[in-house]
């Protein structure tokens, strides 16, 4: 979850196959649906769908499939009905875990996430036993080639960020979680392209894996949690997952 593994998450993202963009479209499509049926389809009004437009585009989500969807949900023929449920748990090596979903069936989510969690050692948790070790906060992510670090960070703060930091040739913007999109909103303003800008859950601290076979485990039961259709985000406390495999 640090800075490089953000990174990497982007590129990795922009860099799927066409089945794996699929997926991520409908993960995008299934939390704008929720977002517009909960605020309407006005993005002007709605800001939380003026956020997730943004989170499409910089997904490539074509425009075509952002309209057909906010149609879509503000349709009365629209009678999906999904909930938002947060699962916290631990990964192997005690690595916290946190998940959030969008389900039509809390039942078929949990039992799915709790078979995943026994089947690499390790174990779903009760609502609170790892969200202690987590903040949530805004994160925005830009390039930093081309650019001055110091005025990138003189106009970031003037925009309402909370904190700045540089790493792997990118600039990274902390804010208020929500104050995300009114932050995004004022950089672009002022002519900045980013990256990536949402909410994260943080951790206070990190943890490391020195066993391979735990690695590998870990390994997988990220990759098997993203590629569930009910989850949304995955977030954890892990510090050395390889970055050509790391997750969010």
């Amino acid at each position: 979850m640090s800075g490089h593994s953000k990174w990497n998450n982007i590129k990795r993202k922009k860099g799927k196959t066409d089945a794996q963009k699929a997926k991520i479209f409908t993960k995008i499509g299934r939390e704008m649906s929720v977002i517009v049926k909960a605020g309407g389809p006005d993005p002007n009004v709605n800001s939380k769908l003026k956020d997730c437009i943004a989170k499409a585009k910089s997904l490539n989500v074509p425009n075509d499939n952002i309209e057909r969807i906010i149609k879509k949900a503000a349709g009365e023929g629209d009678t999906s009905n999904y909930e938002e449920i947060v699962y916290e748990g631990y990964g192997p090596a005690g690595v916290a875990v946190v998940v959030e979903c969008l389900t039509d069936n809390r039942n078929r989510t949990a039992g799915d996430l709790r078979h995943y969690f026994d089947k690499y050692d390790g174990n779903m948790g009760q609502p609170g036993s790892v969200m202690f070790m987590f903040s949530r906060r805004g994160l925005i992510v830009m390039e930093a080639e081309g650019l001055d670090e110091d005025t990138v960070m003189e106009d970031a703060l003037d925009c309402g960020a909370e904190d700045f930091n540089s790493q792997d040739n990118m600039f990274e913007i902390i804010t208020d979680a929500n104050r995300v999109g009114a932050v995004r909103e004022a950089m672009e303003q002022k002519g900045y392209t980013l990256l990536s800008a949402e909410p994260e859950y943080y951790p206070a601290n990190f943890t490391s894996i020195t066993d391979d076979d735990a690695m590998t485990k870990m390994q997988k039961l990220l990759e098997v949690l993203e590629d569930n259709d009910d989850v949304q985000n995955v977030w954890h406390n892990l510090d050395n997952l390889p970055e050509d495999e790391d997750e969010e």
